[in-house]
């Protein structure tokens, strides 16, 4: 048979061109190209490959091994013994008995409501109040009369502005005792944690150990009618404002850092 090149009115599909495809092998004596189909069967690539694919021969598939029976066992198999179970288990003479514990039942205890508890009162506070107000008076005293030994007094404060005056006396009373009250309080109510409260713990005791031998100071130079103080005792007393701007300042950075 030969291969059919004339082309028709409408394209052949693959099943079509399937046989000429054939015929065309066999005249060839071998599988056409893919030029070779697309030259004859006037067809693109795709109908070409299509048409390769379809006359390739397919691919053979193994068979199966047939299975290989194991050769037989020569060594003897020792025959396995039947297992006699017994019908009746003999009874066990003079074996123990287990005794049951008894269980003891705890009897039922009714739960009771949580009493409230009572109300704290706060602690009143003004009688301390009451008994701090002497010792403010005496302070106040000691301090400002100690001013007036060591060199304090009566200052203008805006020279050429204004004419009012102050005596700075005063500073000292308000300067050392305000800042041991606050040290103390930030101490002793854990208003303060860690560094700043020891810091207030140190710098409380020191202020009040500085304001006692201050009142010491005072009464002795009084009673011995002295008009001004040594120069050691002015000395120590004109630092004591600059100490208590520095301890006041460093609690509050500390405060203030351990929040």
């Amino acid at each position: 048979m030969t291969a059919t090149t004339t082309g028709s009115a409408y394209p052949r599909t693959v099943d079509e061109l399937i046989p000429h495809a054939r015929d065309l092998a066999d005249q060839l004596g071998k599988l056409p190209s893919r030029n070779t189909l697309m030259k004859t069967f006037r067809v693109g690539s795709d109908k070409a490959n299509a048409l390769i694919a379809a006359l390739a021969p397919a691919p053979a598939t193994p068979a199966d091994p047939e299975p290989v029976e194991p050769p037989p066992s020569t060594d003897p198999v020792p025959p396995v013994p039947p297992l006699v179970v017994p019908d009746e288990m003999p009874p066990l003479i003079g074996a123990p008995r287990p005794i049951a514990e008894p269980v003891t039942v705890a009897p039922y205890v009714p739960e009771q409501a949580a009493e409230p508890e009572p109300k704290r009162r706060r602690p009143v506070v003004w009688p301390v109040l009451i008994l701090c107000l002497p010792a403010f008076v005496a302070i106040w005293g000691g301090w400002v009369e100690m001013g007036k030994l060591t060199g304090f007094g009566m200052v203008t404060l805006l020279p050429g502005i204004s004419d009012f005056q102050i005596n700075t006396a005063i500073t000292l009373p308000i300067g050392v005792e305000t800042y041991a009250a606050y040290a103390l309080y930030a101490w002793l109510s854990g208003l303060a944690i860690g560094e700043a409260r020891a810091f207030a713990k140190w710098s409380a005791l020191a202020s009040l150990l500085l304001g006692g031998l201050g009142q010491v100071a005072y009464h002795l130079m009084a009673a011995a009618g002295w008009t001004t103080a040594p120069w050691q005792i002015t000395a120590a007393v004109s630092c004591i404002p600059v100490a208590v701007l520095g301890m006041g300042a460093a609690l509050a950075h500390l405060m203030h850092k351990s929040k």
